[in-house]
Protein backbone atom coordinates (compact mmCIF):
# COMPACT_ATOMS: atom_id res chain seq x y z
CA UNK A 1 0.00 0.00 0.00
CA UNK A 2 1.30 3.52 -0.65
CA UNK A 3 2.97 5.42 1.78
CA UNK A 4 2.12 8.99 2.32
CA UNK A 5 -0.99 11.08 1.25
CA UNK A 6 -4.14 10.07 1.77
CA UNK A 7 -3.27 6.24 2.16
CA UNK A 8 -3.75 6.14 5.77
CA UNK A 9 -6.72 8.18 5.76
CA UNK A 10 -8.85 5.69 3.14
CA UNK A 11 -7.21 2.24 4.45
CA UNK A 12 -9.31 -0.43 3.36
CA UNK A 13 -8.53 -1.80 7.23
CA UNK A 14 -10.63 0.91 8.93
CA UNK A 15 -13.52 -0.49 7.02
CA UNK A 16 -13.05 -4.26 6.79
CA UNK A 17 -12.00 -4.46 10.78
CA UNK A 18 -15.16 -2.49 11.49
CA UNK A 19 -17.50 -4.57 13.41
CA UNK A 20 -20.48 -3.15 11.73
CA UNK A 21 -18.88 -4.80 8.29
CA UNK A 22 -20.42 -7.90 6.90
CA UNK A 23 -20.99 -9.74 3.72
CA UNK A 24 -24.74 -9.89 2.81
CA UNK A 25 -26.70 -12.94 1.91
CA UNK A 26 -27.89 -13.87 -2.05
CA UNK A 27 -31.28 -13.06 -0.70
CA UNK A 28 -30.81 -10.45 2.08
CA UNK A 29 -32.40 -7.18 1.65
CA UNK A 30 -30.91 -4.47 3.17
CA UNK A 31 -31.97 -1.53 5.42
CA UNK A 32 -32.99 1.59 2.60
CA UNK A 33 -30.55 4.23 4.56
CA UNK A 34 -27.95 1.27 5.30
CA UNK A 35 -24.16 1.94 3.57
CA UNK A 36 -24.15 -0.74 0.65
CA UNK A 37 -21.57 -1.47 -1.70
CA UNK A 38 -20.51 -3.96 -4.73
CA UNK A 39 -17.13 -5.98 -3.73
CA UNK A 40 -15.17 -8.01 -5.27
CA UNK A 41 -12.78 -11.09 -3.14
CA UNK A 42 -9.46 -12.95 -4.75
CA UNK A 43 -12.41 -15.75 -4.84
CA UNK A 44 -14.04 -13.90 -7.76
CA UNK A 45 -16.87 -13.36 -6.01
CA UNK A 46 -19.04 -10.12 -6.19
CA UNK A 47 -21.59 -9.43 -3.76
CA UNK A 48 -23.12 -6.98 -1.51
CA UNK A 49 -21.54 -5.61 2.19
CA UNK A 50 -22.96 -3.44 4.62
CA UNK A 51 -20.24 -0.98 6.02
CA UNK A 52 -20.52 1.89 8.18
CA UNK A 53 -21.40 5.57 7.53
CA UNK A 54 -18.49 7.52 7.63
CA UNK A 55 -18.40 10.54 9.15
CA UNK A 56 -16.14 13.63 7.50
CA UNK A 57 -12.97 14.79 9.44
CA UNK A 58 -11.14 18.06 8.65
CA UNK A 59 -11.11 18.98 4.57
CA UNK A 60 -13.43 15.92 3.93
CA UNK A 61 -16.90 15.71 2.21
CA UNK A 62 -19.41 12.75 2.62
CA UNK A 63 -21.31 12.03 -0.61
CA UNK A 64 -23.98 10.17 -1.33
CA UNK A 65 -23.50 8.61 -4.59
CA UNK A 66 -26.85 9.14 -7.04
CA UNK A 67 -24.84 7.40 -10.05
CA UNK A 68 -21.77 4.74 -10.49
CA UNK A 69 -20.44 3.42 -13.71
CA UNK A 70 -19.53 0.03 -13.99
CA UNK A 71 -15.84 0.10 -15.73
CA UNK A 72 -14.46 -2.93 -17.60
CA UNK A 73 -11.48 -2.40 -15.20
CA UNK A 74 -14.06 -3.71 -12.04
CA UNK A 75 -15.47 -6.40 -14.51
CA UNK A 76 -11.34 -7.11 -14.59
CA UNK A 77 -10.57 -7.05 -10.53
CA UNK A 78 -13.90 -9.09 -10.13
CA UNK A 79 -13.01 -11.78 -13.10
CA UNK A 80 -9.34 -12.14 -12.87
CA UNK A 81 -8.05 -10.56 -9.89
CA UNK A 82 -5.33 -8.16 -10.95
CA UNK A 83 -4.22 -5.81 -13.94
CA UNK A 84 -0.22 -6.11 -14.03
CA UNK A 85 1.66 -7.07 -11.59
CA UNK A 86 0.86 -3.87 -9.12
CA UNK A 87 -2.95 -4.22 -8.85
CA UNK A 88 -3.72 -7.50 -7.47
CA UNK A 89 -7.34 -7.88 -5.68
CA UNK A 90 -5.85 -9.62 -2.37
CA UNK A 91 -9.04 -9.11 0.05
CA UNK A 92 -12.57 -7.73 -0.05
CA UNK A 93 -12.84 -4.66 -2.06
CA UNK A 94 -15.20 -2.33 -3.39
CA UNK A 95 -16.20 -1.52 -6.75
CA UNK A 96 -16.37 1.46 -8.61
CA UNK A 97 -14.76 4.97 -9.68
CA UNK A 98 -17.20 6.64 -12.36
CA UNK A 99 -19.55 8.32 -9.75
CA UNK A 100 -21.19 11.30 -9.11
CA UNK A 101 -23.84 12.40 -6.57
CA UNK A 102 -25.27 14.56 -3.53
CA UNK A 103 -23.04 16.16 -0.63
CA UNK A 104 -24.60 15.26 2.62
CA UNK A 105 -22.12 16.42 5.02
CA UNK A 106 -19.34 18.24 5.23
CA UNK A 107 -16.22 18.02 7.50
CA UNK A 108 -14.20 21.09 9.70
CA UNK A 109 -12.63 23.66 7.38
CA UNK A 110 -14.70 22.80 4.16
CA UNK A 111 -15.87 26.43 2.98
CA UNK A 112 -16.23 24.96 -1.34
CA UNK A 113 -19.15 22.51 -0.43
CA UNK A 114 -22.21 22.39 0.99
CA UNK A 115 -25.30 20.53 1.79
CA UNK A 116 -27.04 19.56 -1.43
CA UNK A 117 -24.39 20.55 -3.71
CA UNK A 118 -24.32 17.89 -6.76
CA UNK A 119 -20.81 16.89 -8.02
CA UNK A 120 -18.73 14.49 -9.80
CA UNK A 121 -15.99 12.36 -8.12
CA UNK A 122 -12.74 12.18 -9.32
CA UNK A 123 -11.26 9.09 -8.02
CA UNK A 124 -7.68 9.27 -8.65
CA UNK A 125 -6.60 11.49 -5.10
CA UNK A 126 -2.90 12.03 -5.34
CA UNK A 127 -0.68 12.90 -2.44
CA UNK A 128 -0.38 16.44 -3.85
CA UNK A 129 2.85 17.29 -1.50
CA UNK A 130 5.27 19.75 -2.36
CA UNK A 131 8.15 16.87 -2.44
CA UNK A 132 6.30 14.91 -5.10
CA UNK A 133 7.60 15.66 -8.23
CA UNK A 134 4.62 14.55 -10.79
CA UNK A 135 2.07 16.39 -8.24
CA UNK A 136 4.01 19.73 -8.69
CA UNK A 137 4.47 19.72 -12.44
CA UNK A 138 0.29 18.83 -12.73
CA UNK A 139 1.30 14.89 -13.87
CA UNK A 140 -0.67 13.57 -10.94
CA UNK A 141 -1.82 10.87 -12.77
CA UNK A 142 1.63 9.48 -11.85
CA UNK A 143 1.82 9.93 -8.25
CA UNK A 144 3.52 7.23 -6.25
CA UNK A 145 1.14 7.59 -3.33
CA UNK A 146 -2.32 8.06 -5.34
CA UNK A 147 -5.34 6.41 -3.52
CA UNK A 148 -7.12 5.66 -6.99
CA UNK A 149 -10.67 4.66 -5.47
CA UNK A 150 -11.53 1.14 -6.66
CA UNK A 151 -8.13 0.25 -7.66
CA UNK A 152 -7.09 -2.79 -5.04
CA UNK A 153 -6.28 -1.68 -2.03
CA UNK A 154 -8.93 0.66 -2.07
CA UNK A 155 -12.44 0.54 -1.99
CA UNK A 156 -14.43 2.32 -4.57
CA UNK A 157 -17.22 4.77 -5.35
CA UNK A 158 -19.91 1.95 -5.81
CA UNK A 159 -21.39 2.43 -2.22
CA UNK A 160 -24.47 4.55 -1.03
CA UNK A 161 -21.94 6.75 1.37
CA UNK A 162 -18.79 7.76 0.19
CA UNK A 163 -16.15 9.55 2.11
CA UNK A 164 -14.21 12.05 -0.25
CA UNK A 165 -11.39 15.03 -0.10
CA UNK A 166 -13.32 18.14 -0.86
CA UNK A 167 -10.57 19.27 -3.18
CA UNK A 168 -11.04 16.47 -5.46
CA UNK A 169 -14.88 16.83 -5.95
CA UNK A 170 -16.10 18.55 -9.18
CA UNK A 171 -19.07 21.13 -9.10
CA UNK A 172 -22.05 19.72 -11.58
CA UNK A 173 -24.08 22.68 -13.12
CA UNK A 174 -27.62 21.84 -12.84
CA UNK A 175 -27.89 20.99 -16.55
CA UNK A 176 -25.48 17.78 -15.56
CA UNK A 177 -27.55 14.83 -14.50
CA UNK A 178 -25.77 12.71 -12.18
CA UNK A 179 -25.58 10.30 -14.83
CA UNK A 180 -23.68 12.34 -17.29
CA UNK A 181 -21.51 13.37 -14.20
CA UNK A 182 -20.68 9.91 -13.65
CA UNK A 183 -19.94 9.50 -17.67
CA UNK A 184 -17.73 12.37 -17.15
CA UNK A 185 -14.58 9.70 -15.63
CA UNK A 186 -14.43 7.61 -18.90
CA UNK A 187 -14.97 11.10 -21.16
CA UNK A 188 -11.83 12.35 -18.92
CA UNK A 189 -9.31 9.72 -20.18
CA UNK A 190 -10.36 10.06 -24.35
CA UNK A 191 -10.11 13.97 -23.66
CA UNK A 192 -6.69 13.22 -21.87
CA UNK A 193 -5.67 10.89 -25.09
CA UNK A 194 -7.13 13.57 -27.24
CA UNK A 195 -5.21 15.81 -25.58
CA UNK A 196 -1.71 14.22 -25.34
CA UNK A 197 -1.71 12.98 -29.08
CA UNK A 198 -2.03 16.47 -30.34
CA UNK A 199 -5.17 15.75 -32.98
CA UNK A 200 -6.35 19.05 -34.74
CA UNK A 201 -9.11 20.71 -37.15
CA UNK A 202 -9.29 17.99 -40.42
CA UNK A 203 -7.14 15.52 -38.96
CA UNK A 204 -8.16 12.26 -40.35
CA UNK A 205 -8.55 9.79 -37.06
CA UNK A 206 -9.21 5.92 -36.61
CA UNK A 207 -10.90 4.84 -33.09
CA UNK A 208 -10.08 1.70 -32.13
CA UNK A 209 -13.05 -0.32 -30.65
CA UNK A 210 -16.41 0.49 -30.00
CA UNK A 211 -16.73 0.11 -26.29
CA UNK A 212 -17.37 2.75 -23.75
CA UNK A 213 -13.96 4.42 -23.90
CA UNK A 214 -13.93 4.11 -28.01
CA UNK A 215 -17.39 5.39 -27.66
CA UNK A 216 -16.52 8.58 -26.11
CA UNK A 217 -12.87 9.19 -27.81
CA UNK A 218 -14.91 8.90 -30.89
CA UNK A 219 -16.92 11.87 -28.96
CA UNK A 220 -13.99 13.58 -28.49
CA UNK A 221 -12.32 13.32 -32.01
CA UNK A 222 -16.18 14.39 -33.13
CA UNK A 223 -15.69 17.50 -30.97
CA UNK A 224 -11.57 18.33 -31.64
CA UNK A 225 -13.02 18.60 -35.61
CA UNK A 226 -11.48 15.35 -36.83
CA UNK A 227 -12.54 14.34 -40.19
CA UNK A 228 -12.60 11.64 -41.48
CA UNK A 229 -13.43 9.45 -38.47
CA UNK A 230 -13.11 5.77 -39.05
CA UNK A 231 -13.87 3.13 -36.00
CA UNK A 232 -13.55 -0.19 -35.63
CA UNK A 233 -14.57 -3.27 -33.45
CA UNK A 234 -15.66 -7.24 -34.18
CA UNK A 235 -18.65 -6.76 -32.99
CA UNK A 236 -21.52 -5.21 -36.14
CA UNK A 237 -24.08 -4.24 -33.29
CA UNK A 238 -21.31 -1.78 -31.71
CA UNK A 239 -20.33 -0.13 -34.91
CA UNK A 240 -24.16 0.59 -35.49
CA UNK A 241 -24.56 2.49 -31.97
CA UNK A 242 -21.66 4.13 -33.33
CA UNK A 243 -23.20 5.56 -36.29
CA UNK A 244 -26.25 6.68 -34.65
CA UNK A 245 -23.84 8.43 -32.11
CA UNK A 246 -21.96 9.97 -34.32
CA UNK A 247 -23.84 9.93 -37.68
CA UNK A 248 -20.80 10.71 -39.63
CA UNK A 249 -18.48 8.13 -39.08
CA UNK A 250 -17.67 5.53 -40.78
CA UNK A 251 -17.67 2.01 -39.69
CA UNK A 252 -14.96 -0.81 -40.90
CA UNK A 253 -16.23 -4.26 -39.06
CA UNK A 254 -13.16 -6.27 -38.27
CA UNK A 255 -13.45 -10.05 -39.58
CA UNK A 256 -12.47 -12.40 -37.50
CA UNK A 257 -9.15 -14.95 -39.26
CA UNK A 258 -8.25 -11.15 -40.89
CA UNK A 259 -4.74 -10.37 -40.58
CA UNK A 260 -3.74 -6.53 -39.86
CA UNK A 261 -2.69 -5.15 -43.29
CA UNK A 262 -5.94 -6.53 -44.39
CA UNK A 263 -7.90 -4.99 -42.43
CA UNK A 264 -5.63 -1.83 -42.16
CA UNK A 265 -6.18 -1.94 -46.05
CA UNK A 266 -10.32 -1.52 -45.35
CA UNK A 267 -10.02 1.24 -43.24
CA UNK A 268 -8.20 2.76 -45.74
CA UNK A 269 -9.98 2.66 -47.99
CA UNK A 270 -13.14 3.69 -45.78
CA UNK A 271 -11.26 7.15 -44.98
CA UNK A 272 -9.73 7.34 -48.75
CA UNK A 273 -6.20 6.98 -47.81
CA UNK A 274 -4.17 6.71 -45.01
CA UNK A 275 -4.70 8.66 -41.30
CA UNK A 276 -2.77 10.63 -39.35
CA UNK A 277 -4.00 9.74 -35.89
CA UNK A 278 -5.06 6.32 -34.19
CA UNK A 279 -6.79 6.52 -30.62
CA UNK A 280 -6.06 2.78 -29.89
CA UNK A 281 -8.67 1.61 -27.37
CA UNK A 282 -8.84 -1.98 -26.94
CA UNK A 283 -5.31 -3.09 -25.87
CA UNK A 284 -5.48 -5.71 -28.43
CA UNK A 285 -1.98 -6.92 -30.27
CA UNK A 286 -3.70 -7.51 -33.61
CA UNK A 287 -5.91 -4.25 -33.30
CA UNK A 288 -3.08 -2.21 -32.14
CA UNK A 289 -1.03 -3.67 -35.82
CA UNK A 290 -3.98 -3.09 -37.47
CA UNK A 291 -3.83 0.58 -36.32
CA UNK A 292 -0.22 0.96 -37.15
CA UNK A 293 -0.44 -0.36 -40.62
CA UNK A 294 -3.53 2.11 -41.05
CA UNK A 295 -1.25 5.68 -40.67
CA UNK A 296 0.23 8.12 -43.23
CA UNK A 297 4.28 8.43 -43.10
CA UNK A 298 4.44 10.55 -39.59
CA UNK A 299 1.17 9.49 -37.92
CA UNK A 300 0.64 8.32 -34.47
CA UNK A 301 -1.19 5.63 -32.87
CA UNK A 302 -2.42 6.74 -29.30
CA UNK A 303 -3.06 3.21 -27.39
CA UNK A 304 -5.64 4.13 -24.24
CA UNK A 305 -6.19 0.31 -24.21
CA UNK A 306 -5.31 -2.18 -21.47
CA UNK A 307 -3.70 -5.15 -22.92
CA UNK A 308 -0.97 -8.13 -22.02
CA UNK A 309 2.10 -7.53 -20.45
CA UNK A 310 3.95 -8.56 -23.59
CA UNK A 311 3.62 -7.48 -26.63
CA UNK A 312 5.33 -7.50 -30.28
CA UNK A 313 5.20 -4.33 -32.52
CA UNK A 314 6.00 -4.14 -36.40
CA UNK A 315 9.38 -2.71 -35.55
CA UNK A 316 10.50 -1.48 -39.04
CA UNK A 317 7.09 -0.56 -40.43
CA UNK A 318 7.36 1.89 -37.77
CA UNK A 319 11.31 2.88 -38.07
CA UNK A 320 10.52 3.44 -41.96
CA UNK A 321 7.32 5.44 -41.66
CA UNK A 322 8.36 7.64 -38.82
CA UNK A 323 5.10 6.36 -37.05
CA UNK A 324 5.23 7.30 -33.21
CA UNK A 325 3.65 4.89 -30.81
CA UNK A 326 2.45 6.87 -27.45
CA UNK A 327 0.57 5.51 -24.19
CA UNK A 328 -1.71 6.70 -21.45
CA UNK A 329 -1.94 5.85 -17.67
CA UNK A 330 -5.38 7.04 -16.67
CA UNK A 331 -5.48 11.31 -16.92
CA UNK A 332 -4.90 13.97 -15.29
CA UNK A 333 -6.34 17.78 -15.30
CA UNK A 334 -9.46 16.86 -17.33
CA UNK A 335 -12.57 16.96 -15.33
CA UNK A 336 -13.66 20.75 -15.44
CA UNK A 337 -13.12 20.42 -19.10
CA UNK A 338 -15.46 17.12 -19.48
CA UNK A 339 -17.97 19.17 -17.12
CA UNK A 340 -17.84 22.39 -19.29
CA UNK A 341 -17.81 20.30 -22.87
CA UNK A 342 -21.16 18.20 -21.34
CA UNK A 343 -22.55 21.39 -19.99
CA UNK A 344 -21.79 23.35 -23.65
CA UNK A 345 -23.64 20.96 -25.54
CA UNK A 346 -20.62 20.16 -27.47
CA UNK A 347 -20.22 16.10 -26.22
CA UNK A 348 -23.42 14.30 -25.48
CA UNK A 349 -22.83 11.14 -23.39
CA UNK A 350 -26.67 10.48 -22.30
CA UNK A 351 -26.71 7.71 -25.29
CA UNK A 352 -23.94 5.43 -23.90
CA UNK A 353 -26.00 4.41 -20.64
CA UNK A 354 -28.07 1.45 -21.71
CA UNK A 355 -29.01 -0.48 -18.64
CA UNK A 356 -29.65 1.09 -14.97
CA UNK A 357 -29.86 -0.90 -11.89
CA UNK A 358 -30.66 0.31 -8.29
CA UNK A 359 -27.61 0.12 -5.83
CA UNK A 360 -29.28 -3.17 -4.40
CA UNK A 361 -29.00 -4.79 -8.34
CA UNK A 362 -25.45 -4.14 -8.38
CA UNK A 363 -24.37 -7.93 -8.26
CA UNK A 364 -26.96 -8.38 -11.28
CA UNK A 365 -25.77 -5.46 -13.07
CA UNK A 366 -22.29 -6.70 -12.58
CA UNK A 367 -23.13 -10.00 -14.57
CA UNK A 368 -24.94 -7.68 -17.47
CA UNK A 369 -22.01 -5.87 -17.95
CA UNK A 370 -19.84 -8.77 -17.87
CA UNK A 371 -21.74 -10.73 -20.54
CA UNK A 372 -21.26 -9.58 -24.05
CA UNK A 373 -24.78 -10.98 -25.12
CA UNK A 374 -26.53 -8.28 -23.36
CA UNK A 375 -25.21 -5.80 -25.40
CA UNK A 376 -24.95 -3.42 -22.85
CA UNK A 377 -22.49 -0.34 -23.38
CA UNK A 378 -22.53 1.57 -20.03
CA UNK A 379 -24.45 -0.37 -17.41
CA UNK A 380 -25.10 2.53 -14.27
CA UNK A 381 -26.17 1.88 -11.15
CA UNK A 382 -28.37 4.64 -9.54
CA UNK A 383 -29.41 5.35 -5.85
Amino acid sequence: MPDGGFADTYSPRKVLDDPSFRILGPSEKPPCDANIAAFYNPNHEIHLVEKPRPKPGPGQVLVHVRATGICGSDVHFWKEGRIGDSMIVTDECGSGHESAGEVVEVGEGVTTWKVGDRVAIEAGVPCSKPSCDYCRVGRYNACLDVVFFSTPPFHGTLTRWHLHPAEWLHRLPDSVSFEEGALCEPLAVALAGIDRCGLRLGDPTLVCGAGPIGLVSLLSARAAGAEPIVITDIVQSRLDFARKLVPGVRTVLIERGSTPKESAEKIKVAAEGPLKFAVECTGIESSIHTAIYSMQFGGKVFIIGVGKDQQMFPFMHLSANEIDVSFQYRYANQYPKAIRLVAGGLINVKPLVTHRFKLEEAVEAFHVAADPAQGAIKVQILD
